[in-house]
């Protein structure tokens, strides 16, 4: 008979401070759903950009492994992704330890109930084969443990919606064709030092919304908070403070939807990033990883009717045309109370430089109030409209779409539909590139109305199903992590032909005398840049860049259009 002896992990079998390799972790899962393929499925899902297998696993407690068969059956999904960061690898090995207790424990298997588990054992699987010592400089043990990066040095943690990397759509495609209730993405923190083993980042509940994000903020984390605390693992959420020292408050994280519980927002799930502390020893930071997966998947099991059933309700309010809010800001106006525990903070002169260092004194611990900040509010909001439009060219932007899940309708035969085009007025760019593009911080649009030209092959999005907060938020130019942002539509901004000054000279005095309204909007320019009245490039180019005469219809306009009424144009699947 098989004993936890037989499956004891590669961190149980050592001392406390090791973790499991890529190749020991995956032979185990494997090992694992050979023994016991009644209960577990474990599959290759993909491959990473460095070509090495990405693995998935499923948990029936009674063998029905058809996510389409799950879904109608009306049962709770919850999903553990492990290793995004596999130097923070405790989640990978509390993954190892909980599905085999499953696998060997009858009470386990009978405690899940009806829900299913389904999990990842390592996503980043180019860098858990990076394996050293040296790169976590603030972080104490294991002793090895993979890099951040991927095979293309990307954070896979920044990409889940770009979706530039191999692995995030191989995440995506797992993401969405379970569609599960709850996800915990396990991680590791960086940042002050405080008493707590395990924070928590929750998906902002604000900016979750509807019934779900109440679910979450009245039930599931009081409850988990009261749990952990019963489990040994008082909970604080992530400490992200508001100054320089979390004495002085701290505030929810924003997690747009580049990251991971921001990502399974766009689709109504309520996700969680467990931070165990990076100064704690790994074993305790394992425990409370374990102790954290454990408590939401529990809370899961007893709510899951309730969960799945604001998260239709949130599904169903988008596809009425509820507002959808593209970006937040921090509530600095509220905030309550939160125990904390934290260590006395020392400034004192550096050895090093002509500054003074923050230190943290462990010798004097102290528990006290601090402010917490746990509300957003949202700062561009916009009405669904019943489909967007696609032109093929973009088809970079078709591909992320597909691998999300969201159905592309092909047209079959030229047309032309009344649509509402966005004219990006304003944009600012990052200077340094991030996470391989160069982001869009800030950004001013204008909508207009355009009788628009539909080519055969172009992409008809319609809204109306489970994907429709996700379609919004990607597509609409001012969402925090649009396509846009990402630079995906980068070469509409630039003009495509240009003047020479001296041919342009005579032929912006005609345009001046010829075009209604362009004289008076020169004058009121120069009376706002009198300071650009000796540069000719400047003058000459505001004209033609506003003079009708030249103007190019397609730079700056952004192509996805909206359309108010689906349009009456053949198309396919």
């Amino acid at each position: 008979m098989d004993t936890n002896r037989d499956w004891a992990t590669p961190f149980e079998q050592g001392n406390g401070n090791q973790t499991a390799t890529w190749q020991d972790c995956i032979a185990f899962h494997q090992r694992l759903a050979q023994a016991f393929a009644q209960w577990l499925k474990f599959e290759q899902v993909g491959r990473s950009d460095g070509g090495v297998p990405i693995h998935a696993g499923v948990f029936s407690p009674d063998g029905v492994f058809d996510p389409q068969a799950v879904k109608a059956a009306g049962r709770p999904v919850f999903f553990n992704n492990n290793g995004i960061h596999p130097g923070e690898p405790e989640g990978i090995d509390a993954c190892m330890a909980l599905l085999r207790d499953l696998c060997l424990d009858p009470a386990r298997r009978a405690a899940l109930g009806r829900a299913v588990l389904v999990y990842i054992p390592i996503y980043n699987v180019d860098g858990a084969l990076d394996r050293q010592d040296s790169s976590r400089v603030n972080q104490n043990g294991p002793e090895a443990f993979g890099f951040r990066g991927n095979a293309r040095h990307l954070d896979l943690n920044r990409d889940f919606v770009k979706a530039d990397s191999l692995n995030a759509r191989a995440f995506a495609e797992v993401f969405t064709r379970w569609d599960p209730d709850v996800m915990v993405d396990t991680h590791t923190s960086n940042g002050a030092d405080y008493q707590h083993v395990v924070t928590l980042i929750a998906t902002q509940p604000d900016k979750l919304g509807g019934r779900t994000g109440q679910h979450l903020r009245e039930s599931m984390l009081p409850a988990l908070y009261a749990d952990m605390a019963a489990r040994g693992f008082p909970l604080c959420p992530y400490v992200n403070p508001v100054k320089e020292l979390p004495d002085d408050g701290i505030a929810d994280f924003l997690d747009s939807p580049r990251f991971s519980t921001g990502y399974a927002a766009l689709h109504h799930t309520i996700g969680f990033m467990p931070e165990t502390h990076m100064l704690k020893p790994f074993a305790a930071r394992y425990h409370g990883t374990r102790a954290l997966v454990e408590s939401a998947l529990a809370h899961t099991v007893v709510h899951g009717d309730a969960i799945r059933a604001a998260r239709a309700a949130d599904r169903a309010a988008v596809s009425a045309g509820a507002p959808v809010a593209l970006d937040w800001r921090l509530d600095l106006q509220h905030s309550r109370p939160f125990r904390f525990s934290g260590f006395q903070a020392v400034y004192e002169p550096s050895r090093l430089g002509s500054y003074r260092r923050l230190r943290y004194d462990r010798a004097a611990p102290w528990q006290k109030d601090i402010a917490y900040f746990d509300r957003y509010v949202a700062t561009a909001t916009v009405l669904p409209p019943r489909a967007y439009l696609l032109p093929q060219a973009w088809h970079d932007v078709a591909l992320r779409l597909k691998a999300h899940g969201v159905p592309l309708q092909r047209a079959t035969q030229a047309g032309r539909v009344l649509a509402e085009a966005y004219r990006i007025t304003r944009y600012e760019k990052r200077r340094a590139p991030f996470e391989g593009r160069h982001l869009h911080d800030r950004l001013d649009v204008q909508a207009e109305p355009l009788d628009a030209a539909v080519a055969e092959g172009d992409w008809l999005i319609p809204l109306g199903g489970p994907h429709d907060r996700f379609i919004v938020e990607v597509l609409e130019p001012l969402g925090i992590d649009s396509f846009f942002r990402w630079a995906f539509f980068d070469s509409m901004l630039d003009k495509k032909e240009s003047f020479s000054d001296y041919v342009f000279e005579d032929e912006a005095e005609r345009l001046l005398a010829a075009e209604p309204g362009l004289r008076e909007r020169f004058e009121a320019w120069k009376a706002e840049h009198p300071e650009l009245l000796g540069d000719p490039q400047a003058v000459l180019g505001f004209i033609f860049v506003t003079a009708r005469r030249y103007a190019e219809p397609a730079w700056r306009r952004y192509p996805v259009l909206r359309l108010r009424e689906l349009p009456v144009i053949p198309h396919r699947n």
